[in-house]
């Protein structure tokens, strides 16, 4: 094995391969939609007859370095991948585009002097860290809320819609929250705070599935009073259908999808094929990586194409 100092040619070339790279047509998605998932990358759009490209692209590289993986940075010669520039709307030159999640967040045109380019990434990783500073309490509210632990994973909601109060995740958890309390009207308010982009997040549209399914609930009786009668009419489609309901309200999904596939097995056009509009509306309340979502799945559609 062979060892390179620091400041050696080899060196420095390791360090431009990984974090500085020529991009192309070809390679943009690869070098920087895809790769913007895991690190910010910036796009340097340039052409060699242009002179502020030659000011800027020097200063852009040390910056870049300085951040030693952080961030990455892809030079695009627009002389030669005049599609892409004419695709994203190059105008002007040198531009500079921030990526982050597969989506430009941020750019600006012309030479600029160190300390603003440093800015400009400065917050283009910051960005990235808070994303993940996110996540991370995402994570540990989702794991106080499974655990049963309400008042723990509320707080953590707040925490993040003290800075951004239209955060989509934390306001469909913290409707999770009171909607397991029992409290389906604050789980409503709470939904009502979330903006027009919000509304079409996974986590709102399966949280709005399951008020409606507690709200269904509510009008079917106790699970319990159900259960009777059912053990003295088996065949009564409509009870079964709603203990179904009354058992997925209450958390016991395995059991509420047993008694909705039996309908289906015995009937499955029963009152308009309902059985099976149930069981989808339960999917999408409880997501689609949630295991009774994919055990269901599984087993209506061996019922359905046996």
């Amino acid at each position: 094995m062979v060892f390179v100092s620091g400041n050696s040619p080899a060196a420095q070339a390791e360090v431009n391969q990984n974090f500085i790279i020529d991009g192309s047509t070809a390679t943009f998605a690869k070098d920087v939609i895809e790769a913007s998932a895991r690190v910010p990358v910036v796009v340097d759009f340039w052409a060699s007859w242009c002179g502020p490209c030659k000011q800027l692209t020097p200063v852009l590289e040390k910056v870049v370095k300085s951040y030693a993986g952080k961030v990455r940075l892809v030079k695009i010669d627009t002389d030669k991948d005049r599609s892409l520039a004419a695709q994203l709307r190059i105008q002007s030159l040198p531009t500079i585009y921030g990526f982050k999640d597969g989506r430009p967040v941020d750019g600006f045109t012309g030479a600029q002097p160190e300390q603003q380019i440093r800015s400009f990434i400065e917050k283009l990783v910051g960005k990235a860290s808070e994303g993940n500073q996110i996540d991370e309490i995402l994570a540990a509210a989702e794991q106080a809320l499974e655990a049963g632990d309400l008042s723990g994973a509320v707080e953590k909601y707040a925490e993040i819609l003290n800075d951004d109060k239209e955060n989509a995740e934390a306001l469909a958890g913290l409707a999770r929250c009171y909607l397991k309390s029992g409290d389906t009207r604050r789980a409503q308010q709470t939904l009502s705070l979330v903006g027009p982009e919000g509304a079409k997040s996974p986590a709102i549209v399966r949280m709005e599935a399951a008020l409606a399914l507690a709200k269904k609930a509510g009008g079917q009786g106790s699970a319990a009073d159900l259960e009777r009668k059912l053990a003295d009419d088996p065949e009564n489609h409509q009870i079964r259908f709603d203990l179904a309901v009354a058992l997925a309200a209450s958390g016991k999904k395995q059991v509420a999808l047993t008694h909705l596939l039996e309908i289906v097995k015995q009937n499955r056009t029963w009152n308009d094929e309902a059985a099976r509009k149930q069981l989808v509306e339960f999917f999408e309340a409880w997501g689609p990586k949630d295991q009774a979502t994919i055990n269901g799945r599984k087993q209506l559609s061996l019922i359905l194409f046996s």
